[in-house]
Order: structure tokens, then C-alpha cells, then sequence
């Protein structure tokens, strides 16, 4: 249920339509003048920039915010969260209140007054949509259970959608973003920087030009969730109170309702699959984007996973996950294997002893007839592998478009440029084959037979009641 009531709304705000209503019947034969003309080329007029509110301003969403504060377009109007305030693990005030604050601070420290009370802050996204007319676009960094539901509430209204990944909490969730962000024509872009960066490009730049031959095998890897948080654990069955400035309920969102309990909040609600998707979820958008982009891969035509025990409230300690994905054109068919919670794959003979597979984080193997292309977390460190073999090879010229970063590269789709690198017609489809993973997850030792335009797996009918969800309260796509 709606909570009815935007907590800090400054009063006396006046919006970018009000203004330009005033200004234009205030001045005949009104005309807007480039801001080059008006003052240089660093100058940007009021009306150029974008106007965004952030929805969830935990720990990730406070980063992107943080971010976006740094895009000189880009004017933070409101927040949202669950949370007043309180400390993450950084010890750090996070939520709604330390938000507001943040980009009072930053306006303030840029005007000639010193001081700026300019940023609303709600507690239901809703409400915010309902009250907020002037707002362009929504940046999204909530629990994984509320992504869809806010991003399509934000798309209904024409606002332009930055979502953090996954994209979505299941695989319906994210078909569904896909064809809405087609149907009400707005910019998307989800929060994968990896695929902004240099290191996918050169990647998928190589595999088109034969550097590594013909690719049969991939290998993808994470250390997560390694202490970040806890799987493969029951439910807890204690009730300790709700703390002052939590509002529970909306927490929950869609999920069914249960107690509160410290071992869902903050953060460590990843695990539990009532609010999060696990290590494929946390981490998969970024590595596996790798193989599905250099590869050219749609839907896999079956999935198949092992894993340590597991349960049907949290992901478990650890998985592997094998999919498979047939030819493409002239490429052949490929296995790409996932790995979490600490497993690898075994280690190419072609790497030369004492160096690092991947990162601390992880890693991506691309493995070809003719060689070996080993990354690192979000396609950094591209190399092919040996040594000798990289500095042998004479790279193709860059053909793809490069970005300067995935928050600008949103903030200029917003302006009328491209569509974002990772719109949901990219990110939508990564997502569903990552979530799928986790449907072998929750049925392992059984190979899925899936059939991806249907969403549907054809051999293992029971499983195909994780492919979407029923949403509780007054939720809703």
C-alpha cells in the first residue's frame, strides 16, 4: 500500500514547466538561444539538463547517485528509500535522509548563495512518481524484487529508466521491460559498466577478427558470494522489532510477507530468493556479458547446474552451471560454463605459471581453436594468452562505438543521442539467459531443455514456476 506522503518536500520549489510557462508569457517572441551564445561552451542552461530522481539509496544506489551528481547535465530533484538513514558496512550513513543531504551539499557548494534545499525525498517510489511531474528520469538501485515493478511504473509515466542489474527478479520480469521500453519509446540502460568499457569492445573486436580462431568453450567466474552475504541457510525464526526509520512493508515490496529480521537487511538480502538472485544475479550481468556479446549468443537450449545443498529460501554456498547455446551463422555452437562461491575452472595450459586467472573478483575465459582470451571482472585486463600471442597479434581497427562511461552514455541518450550501450534491448535479453541459470540452480542434477521465444522449460514442467512469480499486496507490472 501506498504510503501516502513525500517526507522532505521543499516548499516554494519552482519547476522547469512552471518556469518556462512564466517566462513565456512574460517575454513576447520568446526564443531559446544555444548556451554556447549564453555563456561558452561549458555552460549549460537550465533547460538543457536532465532532472532525476533516484529510487533506492542504499549502498549501490548512493555510488550511482554519487555518480550521476558528477554528470554536469544531470540535476538530482529527488530520492526514495525504505531507510531514513542508517550505517552500511562502510560505516557510512546511507538512506534517504544522508542522500537529500548529499546533493543539498553538492548544489549548495555550487551556488552563489551557499545553499540549496532543492532535492525532495519520499519513501514510496510511487508517491514520488504521483507528485514529481518534472521528473525526466529514474536511476533504480533497490533490491532485486523491486527493479521491474519501479522501472515499468517509471516507463508508464514516459520517464527514462537507469536500472541496476539484474535487470529484473525473474526471467518474465525482464522480457517484459524489454518490450515495454520498446512500446513507450523511452531510454533505458542497465547497470552493467562493464559494457561500457574498453575491454568488452576490444574483446568482441578480436573474436570477429579471428584472433583466437573458432570459440567452442567459454568460462566465467566469481568469488561471490565470499562472505558478501549469506546463502544457503534456512529462515530464520526469531522476531526482533523493526528498527526505527524502516518501513517494513514497502521493503518487502512484492515479496510475501514475512517478519523482519537483521539477516535480510541491509544488503544481505542478495541470497534470499524472495529478494535477490544470488551470485548469478550480483555478478553475471557483468561477466557473462562478455561471452553473450563477443559470441553473439541468444537464447542457450538447455541449462544444467550442480551445486552444494539447496534449499528454497536462499541460494546455495556454491554452483556450476553449464549452458548450451547452438551455432549462430557461421559459429559454431558453444558450452559456456558459470562458476560461484569461490569454484574455477580448471587453469589453461597456455598460461604461463604465477599468473593470475581473472581478478580478485573473477574472470572470463574465451576459448578458441587458435587460442585463449582470458579478462578480468567487467572485461578489464583483455588479454590473449600467452604473452608471446598478444604482442604477437596485429590488432583490427575499433569498430565499435565507444562511450564516456555508462552514466553519461545514459545522461546523452536522455538528450536525444543514441540509445544507451546497454538499453534493455541489450540487457534484457543478457538478463534472461543469467536468471535461467538460476532455474537450473533450483532443480540440480536435471538438464533443462529450455525453449527461450516461449519462456518456457519443455522436459521439466514444475521448474517453469520460477520463470515468473505472483506479486503480493497491491504490486503490479
Amino acid at each position: 500500500m501506498k504510503s501516502g506522503k513525500p517526507v522532505d518536500r521543499p516548499s516554494k520549489v519552482v519547476s522547469r514547466r512552471d518556469f518556462l510557462k512564466t517566462a513565456g508569457a512574460a517575454v513576447a517572441g520568446f526564443t531559446i538561444v544555444p548556451r554556447h551564445v549564453l555563456g561558452g561552451p561549458a555552460y549549460i542552461a537550465p533547460s538543457a539538463k536532465i532532472n532525476l530522481a533516484v529510487i533506492g539509496v542504499g549502498g549501490q544506489g548512493t555510488f550511482d547517485m554519487t555518480e550521476f551528481l558528477k554528470v554536469p547535465d544531470v540535476q538530482v530533484t529527488a530520492v526514495c528509500d525504505v531507510f531514513d538513514e542508517f550505517l552500511n558496512w562502510r560505516k557510512t550513513k546511507i538512506g534517504r535522509k544522508a542522500a537529500k543531504a548529499v546533493v543539498d551539499k553538492h548544489y549548495a557548494e555550487q551556488s552563489t548563495g551557499g545553499a540549496h534545499n532543492g532535492c525532495a525525498a519520499y519513501i514510496d517510489f510511487r508517491d514520488m512518481l504521483d507528485r514529481e511531474e518534472d521528473i525526466d528520469a529514474v536511476a533504480i538501485g533497490t533490491t532485486d524484487n523491486v527493479h521491474a515493478v519501479a522501472a515499468m511504473a517509471a516507463m508508464k509515466l514516459g520517464k527514462h529508466v537507469y536500472c541496476q542489474k539484474p535487470l529484473s527478479h525473474n526471467i518474465y520480469e525482464a522480457r517484459t521491460l524489454t518490450k515495454a521500453a520498446r512500446e513507450f519509446g523511452v531510454v533505458t540502460q542497465m547497470g552493467n559498466q562493464g559494457h561500457a568499457g574498453e575491454g568488452n569492445r576490444l574483446i568482441v573486436e578480436w573474436v570477429a577478427d579471428g584472433a583466437i580462431g573458432d570459440v567452442r568453450e567459454a568460462h566465467v567466474w566469481t568469488n561471490r558470494p565470499s562472505g558478501w552475504w549469506p546463502q544457503g541457510i534456512g529462515r530464520p525464526d526469531d522476531m526482533p522489532p523493526v528498527p526505527s526509520g524502516l518501513d517494513w512493508n514497502l521493503w518487502l515490496g512484492p515479496a510475501r510477507y514475512r517478519p523482519y529480521h537483521p539477516a535480510y537487511v541491509p544488503f544481505k538480502w542478495r541470497g534470499w530468493w524472495d529478494f535477490g538472485t544470488g551470485a548469478l544475479g550480483d555478478m553475471g550481468c557483468h561477466l557473462i556479458d562478455t561471452p553473450v556479446w563477443a559470441l553473439n549468443l541468444g537464447h542457450p537450449t538447455s541449462v544444467e547446474a550442480s551445486s552444494t545443498p539447496v534449499n528454497d529460501e536462499t541460494a546455495p554456498l556454491a554452483s556450476i552451471v553449464h549452458y548450451e547455446f547452438p551455432a549462430r551463422g557461421s559459429m559454431p555452437p558453444v558450452r559456456m560454463t558459470w562458476y560461484d562461491g569461490g569454484l574455477m575452472p580448471p587453469r589453461p595450459t597456455d598460461l604461463e605459471e604465477g599468473r593470475r586467472m581473472g581478478d580478485s573478483g573473477g574472470g572470463v575465459l574465451l576459448v578458441g581453436d587458435k587460442g585463449t582470451i582470458m579478462c578480468s571482472t567487467y572485461g578489464n585486463n583483455a588479454r590473449i594468452i600467452p604473452e608471446t600471442k598478444m604482442r604477437a597479434y596485429k590488432r583490427p581497427p575499433k569498430s565499435i562505438p565507444r562511450v564516456k562511461g555508462i552514466y553519461q552514455d545514459f545522461i546523452s541518450g536522455c538528450q536525444g543521442g543514441p540509445q544507451p550501450c546497454s538499453a534493455f534491448d541489450v540487457s534484457g535479453p543478457l538478463t534472461e539467459i543469467v536468471l535461467l541459470g538460476n532455474l537450473a540452480v533450483r532443480a540440480p542434477g536435471q538438464r533443462l531443455v529450455w525453449d527461450g521465444p516461449k519462456m518456457e522449460v519443455t522436459n521439466v514442467p514444475e521448474v517453469n514456476s520460477f520463470v515468473s512469480r505472483e506479486y503480493y499486496g497491491d504490486w503490479n507490472l
